[in-house]
């Protein structure tokens, strides 16, 4: 678990963003909470390529064209390291394809949509890593393991 010293930004206002050295941003928030949010692994963006496939007929695909000219270009124009591809599938639902550099990849179906939740999901895939999602077995997570057992400070006798 990494620890973050991040510098606040006094100048702005109270919901400031915290950016720490080891690649995670944190966003205070008024509550005093915060929300970590992996943007690159080692100074590494990890999504590669962003494939958003459409429809130019289906219904379906309605909130995908209106995102493709409005949010689209200044998305491309916000992230250079990006490779961003638009695919005309007819008779599918829409959808956006992420590749990583993991070689995996990550697929989020779009039907229906706004366009400024088709934004969240697009901006949800770059954030990511990219990482299959492991299920947790128990609370306590550790690389190494002790053979006595978790340490707690309840004594019992």
């Amino acid at each position: 678990m990494r620890f973050c010293l991040g510098i606040r930004n006094h100048t702005s206002s109270s919901l400031s963003a915290l950016v720490c050295p080891t690649g995670t941003r944190r966003r205070a928030t008024a509550s005093g909470s915060s929300s970590y949010s992996r943007m690159a692994l080692r100074g590494v963006w990890q999504l590669q390529k962003l494939i958003v496939n459409y429809c130019d007929w289906g219904g379906s695909s309605r909130g995908i064209r209106a995102f493709m000219e409005s949010h689209l270009p200044a998305f491309k124009e916000k992230n250079p390291q990006l490779e961003l591809v638009t695919e005309l599938i007819r008779g599918q639902h829409p959808h956006l394809k992420g590749l990583y550099g993991n070689k995996n990849q990550r697929v989020i179906c779009v039907k229906n949509m706004d366009p400024d939740e088709i934004f969240q999901y697009a901006t949800r895939l770059r954030n990511s890593l990219g990482r299959k999602v492991v299920k947790l077995r128990t609370r306590h997570v550790t690389k190494h393991p002790s053979v006595q057992g978790t340490w707690t400070t309840d004594v019992k006798f």
